[in-house]
């Protein structure tokens, strides 16, 4: 439950990290007051309205005349009104000149006409013709206007924030929808994580195959959810495909150790050389397995520390699994002297050893004769006993102990110095079958 929650909080960052690019880069938003623009390209002479430019800013709107389409017609503004501020960086203000005979107005600076405002830029707009002109003229003048520094700054600011609730309010609608699938999404999410887990304990019986399914279908839903949610919004995939297409190679050599872990780590919970409380050895590492995530398996240590270990590196390495056998073989080497009567203290040490608690009967323990030096005959003791670590070092350790007496009470303690007794590695010898779990 903890990992599917961070994830579901993943997920909804990336979301809303792909609604914001969509809600900032869904095009420009229409002027305070003026018509909405289109979010389609079309072509320039099929265009109702153009942007005036004011030093590269956009400043106003006009339309298209029977004579003269928009484009053309806000060009022409746009060369007078660079040519204007190129003779003087602070001109005079431009004032309106309303002709009733004509039913036009002018926009001039000094007997200069700027730009011709007619009647059916009135009916557009829908104010009279004096009202418009007048806007249109206040909002020139500031545009150009000098302004210091900060004040610059204040307008780019405003201008922005204002962008930005225009943007907000135009796609509210786009929005909600969004919105919406990614409550069912996360809804929807839930729910199938709940069944495959059910689902898996069912069939699988095995918490790590449970914990890889379910995450992959979370995901799975998580991503289609996310699609559908900027579909939603706008967003044009073809686009993002495209785009992604080009530097998929960039991010790919950038990314191809975090990849790896991942494609890594779902190989391991797909193959399984190891399950959850396994005991395993990796590299020189030892320890039992407490979690095994796509990114990392984590090994708690005999002393009781943590290891995270990436999964390309237990992909790539020998794995030991001391575990995967409920039980395992263990050995011990003693010395003894040359005069020693064998089949007796053979008898003596198997009774000893079927005696203590943890080893197993089946097979039973054996002693045989491993080497012989010009000092003592060196014996070997071998017994099965439970694979998990602490049972496998108490039980060795006892049947050590009870060899060491039970060669005290036959007489060959003294023949053996204390270094002749230890764990012994296991030979390429037959050893007797593991009993049957």
């Amino acid at each position: 439950m903890a990992w599917g929650r961070r994830h579901h909080r993943r997920w909804l960052w990336l979301v809303a990290l792909g609604l914001g690019l969509a809600l900032c880069l869904g095009g420009p938003a229409p002027h305070r007051g003026l018509p909405a623009l289109a979010q389609t390209t079309v072509d320039p002479a099929e265009q109702f309205f153009a942007d005036v430019l004011v030093r590269g800013q956009p400043v106003l709107q006009v339309g298209g005349l029977p004579d003269i389409s928009a484009a053309d017609r806000a060009g022409q503004i746009n060369r007078r009104i660079a040519a204007l501020l190129n003779q003087t960086d602070n001109p005079d203000p431009i004032t309106v000149n309303v002709d009733r005979d004509r039913d036009l107005a002018t926009l001039q600076v000094n007997q200069q006409v700027i730009m011709t405002v007619t009647q059916q830029d009135a009916l557009d707009f829908n104010t009279d013709l004096a009202s418009l002109g007048q806007r249109w003229a206040v909002l020139l003048n500031q545009a150009m206007a000098r302004t210091n520094l900060a004040a610059a700054v204040s307008y780019r600011i405003r201008g922005t924030a204002q962008q930005l609730v225009r943007n907000t309010l135009d796609n509210l609608p786009a929005l909600l929808g969004a919105l919406v699938v990614l409550v069912l999404t996360w809804l929807l999410a839930a729910v199938v994580r709940h069944a495959v887990l059910v689902w898996a304990a069912k069939t699988e019986g095995d918490r790590t195959t449970e914990e890889l399914i379910s995450r992959l279908c979370y995901g799975g839903v998580w991503t289609l959810g996310s699609v559908v949610a900027l579909g939603v919004m706008g967003l044009n995939f073809a686009a993002l495909l495209g785009t992604l297409g080009l530097t998929s190679v960039a991010i790919g050599f950038s990314l191809r150790d975090v990849l790896s872990n991942y494609i890594s780590g779902v190989i391991l919970l797909a193959t399984r050389p190891f399950r959850i409380g396994d005991q395993i050895v990796i590299n020189n590492f030892e320890g039992t397995v407490t979690q095994i995530q796509l990114r990392a398996t984590t090994v708690q240590t005999y002393d009781g520390r943590l290891v995270y270990i990436p999964n390309q590196e237990v992909f790539q390495s020998s794995i030991t699994n001391n575990t995967a056998s409920p039980v395992r073989l263990s050995s011990v080497t003693v010395g003894i002297d040359h005069d020693a009567d064998l089949p007796d203290l053979f008898n003596r040490m198997q009774q000893q050893m079927k005696q203590i608690e943890g080893v197993e009967l089946d097979p039973e323990p054996i002693v045989l004769v491993r080497e012989l030096t010009p000092s003592t005959v060196n014996l070997e003791a071998q017994f099965w006993v439970n694979s998990r670590k602490q049972s496998f070092l108490q039980v060795t350790s006892q049947v050590l102990a009870a060899i060491k007496l039970t060669l005290q009470d036959a007489q060959f303690a003294e023949t053996n110095a204390p270094e002749d007794m230890a764990i012994e590695p296991l030979s390429n010898e037959p050893l007797p079958n593991p009993p049957i779990p």
